[in-house]
């Protein structure tokens, strides 16, 4: 049986790393090209962020993250029956908006690795990787409604540009909420849903949307799909808070106990606060004094995680990204699809809330 169980796992996995190269395949020249329009040197800190260079603009071997958001798109479009190189216009628009939000966060949150290398606002400077994150914002709406001929129509592409603008403001938005978060006590639980639901889920509900509104499928089937988003969006950040905290540094390539580090009340802490028992006061008053100054070292750290679990904040996410993914699926059900892209979803899902980074 747990052989059988296994199997099935890696089956799984494979299915979503084919998936994941597909939708490389289909946005990364788009992606690139679009990179190529900024002027210098933006073009060069956008390339270093993105991996395919180095510091000095050298070629280098980088992924420019999972592509996601891109699969979303492409999936979506097949969702109604569009072929998945429609969706790929809105995967490219959405993965630009997504690391306009990258390099803004790693500066506001002071993270200095990411896919481990130094952040962008490291090595070159902070006004540089803000300015080309907001060029890459810029350049999201100028793919969806510029690109050279299509076999989408110009309606469609505003449509899927209302969207996307909805989703960036509604990211910006999620980003204020968290950054306010940190210099607060207690943040509740659904607090932090909702910021999280802004910040993570509207982008993924507007992948798993703007597809289907590029292949020209109505507004009702379009918002289905982005329901299938936003709560895998909701799953997906849960993941990221459990990471946050208990990551595992060669894997993730950043800092162990990260959140902690910048007093982030994400959900694995939110829970913990909540549960009332010892350890969840015990967790309180350590908050309490690092909020009010005291230096906190790697012991410290180590025992707010420890804490943490063991009042239960860890379970909690875990148990709520698979809540969410639960919930993701059972929407898929509010559209006719062919089974196979409606499996293909579910593979997503399933390497979402799997995934180790």
């Amino acid at each position: 049986m747990k052989e059988s169980l296994a199997n099935t796992a890696l089956h799984a996995q494979l299915s979503a790393t084919a998936l994941l190269e597909r939708s490389r395949d289909l946005c990364m020249p788009r992606l690139r090209e679009a990179v190529s329009r900024l002027a210098s040197p933006m073009d060069m800190v956008a390339a270093y962020h993105f991996g395919w260079t180095d510091r000095h603009g050298k070629p280098t071997i980088g992924d420019g993250g999972k592509m996601v958001r891109p699969a979303l798109a492409a999936l979506s479009a097949q969702a109604v029956g569009g072929d998945p190189a429609a969706g790929s216009l809105g995967g490219v628009a959405v993965e630009l908006v997504h690391n306009f939000s990258l390099l803004h966060d790693d500066f506001m949150d002071g993270d200095q690795i990411r896919r481990n290398r130094a952040t962008a606002w490291t090595v070159f400077n902070p006004t540089l990787a803000i300015l080309t994150g907001d060029a890459l914002l810029m350049l999201a709406s100028e793919v969806l409604l510029n690109s050279p001929a299509h076999s989408t129509s110009l309606h469609d592409r505003a449509r899927a540009a209302q969207r996307l603008t909805t989703a960036s403001r509604r990211l910006i938005d999620g980003q204020a909420s968290d950054l306010s978060f940190e210099h607060r006590d207690r943040i509740t639980i659904q607090n932090c849903l909702e910021m999280e639901g802004k910040k993570t889920g509207a982008l993924l509900a507007c992948a798993s949307a703007v597809g289907a509104v590029l292949a020209g499928a109505d507004d009702a089937t379009a918002d289905a799909l982005g329901r299938y988003g936003h709560h895998l969006g909701l799953a997906f950040q849960a993941v990221d808070d459990v990471l946050g905290i208990w990551s595992d540094p060669e894997v993730t390539g950043k800092p162990r106990w990260g959140d902690l580090r910048r007093r982030k009340k994400s959900l694995p802490v939110c829970a913990a606060l909540a549960e009332g028992g010892t350890a969840s006061q015990r967790l309180a008053d350590l908050l309490a004094a690092t909020h009010n100054g005291d230096h906190e070292d790697e012991q410290q750290l180590a025992e707010q995680a420890s804490l943490i679990e063991a009042a239960g904040g860890r379970a909690w996410a875990e148990g709520e990204a698979r809540r969410q993914h639960d919930k993701a699926i059972a929407g898929l059900d509010e559209v006719t699809m062919p089974e196979g892209v409606r499996a293909s979803f579910v593979t997503l899902a399933e390497f979402v809330v799997n995934r180790k980074r």
